[in-house]
């Protein structure tokens, strides 16, 4: 069933213009919704979310999130880059850091939740300026299950995501 999905979803990722076409008719959770906004970018991301193997309140030990990282393409091109904050850098030079507000549950049981994030801080000026919102939206992978062994211990779980970026108004 996953190498089908990926196969058919292959030629939207590989192309920016119909990944935002997506994007935009894919109908979204009212938990990640931005009435009002408008979108000013959609980034496909490409890269791994970081797990550390902790010991929890329970005092077993398993995998705790630690941080993304991955490239970020616009019409097949790599425009920038997302990390632990979260950050959004464009290669603009503007950035934005998000702090999530809502959540939905992926399309598997192996995808990361979609999220809608709103922008508590920017920097540089470019086609990040104004956005005040960060949605992500139809992920593929990133959760890693699994025991863990050893405390300190780090493993990453590959995954994509569209990232939409909205202003008010």
């Amino acid at each position: 069933m996953l190498p089908a999905r990926n196969a058919a979803l292959a030629p939207l990722l590989l192309a920016g213009s119909l990944v935002s076409v997506a994007v935009a008719e894919t109908p979204l959770p009212d938990a990640i919704a931005a009435p009002g906004e408008t979108a000013v970018l959609s980034m496909h991301a490409e890269g791994a979310q970081v797990y550390e193997c902790k010991a929890g309140a329970d005092g077993k030990l398993a995998w705790a999130f630690r941080e993304p990282i991955a490239t970020l393409f616009a019409d097949g091109k790599t425009v920038g880059r997302h990390y632990a904050g979260p950050n959004w850098e464009h290669s603009d030079g503007s950035a934005v850091v998000g702090k999530t507000i809502g959540h939905a549950p992926g399309a598997t049981a192996s995808d990361i939740p979609w999220l809608k994030l709103e922008v508590i801080s920017r920097r540089g000026s470019g086609v990040l300026e104004g956005v005040t919102t960060v949605q992500r939206v139809n992920t593929i992978g990133g959760k890693l299950d699994g025991p863990c062994d050893k405390a300190g211990s780090f493993k990453s779980a590959p995954y994509s995501a569209e990232y939409v970026f909205l202003r008010k108004g």
